[in-house]
């Protein structure tokens, strides 16, 4: 997808100014260039730019804000020097699977100095004979290289997730919105609970009613038993009368 079309999409009618995140992974940027991506974005904090074939990081918008920002599976060799300027503010940075070859071309980054996770997975410097001591020595501000702190323990998730939280809630939020029937006016619901108690209630009364029935055809059955017992009894009484006479 074009890069263009793909902000468009992001900001879901919104400004750029009340955009916190920004996903452009697997898009097709224009000779390294985020087409789109302005200094407008001035609350963005974090941007992930995953495979979309950047060399360079120098056309980057100023991003004061921005704390994690997503470069891995590019093409960048260099010019980090500009991250100081555009994304002062850094915390997170993942360079994974680029062209970084020697331990100079991450100095530039000592200027980060909120700067407490790298990631260079997967790039050339990684096979430099003491690579991990070095770059602590280097970067003194790192907390985590690759994941791990110089003690080889594993960063905690939500470290390392820093952000990826705010995505699932918004992936969550959508589909809350699908499972919402739009077509359903408000208040059907309710009249829907209303009818069921309506039914219930009749089925309630025709149960009364029947039982009622019930005790009145008894009733009636019992009286018509007392009316036949009195009148075989005045029959009774009458031949015995005729008798005696």
């Amino acid at each position: 997808m074009d890069m263009k079309k793909r902000i468009h999409l992001e900001l879901r009618n919104r400004t750029p100014s009340d955009v916190k995140e920004l996903v452009l992974d697997n898009c097709r940027s224009n000779e390294g260039k985020i087409e789109g991506l302005t200094d407008e974005f001035e609350e963005l904090e974090f941007l992930s730019t995953i495979n979309v074939g950047l060399t360079t990081v120098a056309h980057l918008p100023k991003l004061n804000k921005l704390k994690k920002l997503e470069l891995s599976d590019n093409r960048i060799s260099g010019g980090l020097e500009v991250l100081a300027e555009k994304c002062p503010n850094l915390t997170h940075l993942n360079l994974s699977g680029n062209k970084i070859k020697d331990l100079s071309t991450i100095e530039p980054l000592k200027e980060l100095g909120t700067l407490k996770s790298l990631d260079l997975f997967n790039c050339e410097v990684t096979n430099l004979n003491e690579y991990r001591d070095n770059v602590f020595k280097l970067l003194p501000q790192l907390t985590y290289l690759d994941g791990y702190d110089k003690d080889d323990k594993e960063a905690p998730d939500s470290d390392a997730e820093v952000y990826a939280e705010g995505l699932d809630d918004d992936e969550e939020d959508e589909d809350d919105e699908e499972d919402y029937d739009e077509d359903a006016a408000p208040g059907d619901e309710e009249e829907e609970e209303g009818e069921e108690d309506e039914e219930e209630n009749e089925e309630e009364e025709e149960d009364d009613l029947s039982g009622e029935v019930g005790i009145r055809v008894n009733e009636m059955c019992e009286t018509m038993n007392c009316n036949k017992i009195l009148n075989m009894y005045a029959a009774l009484s009458k031949n015995t009368q005729c008798e005696i006479s």
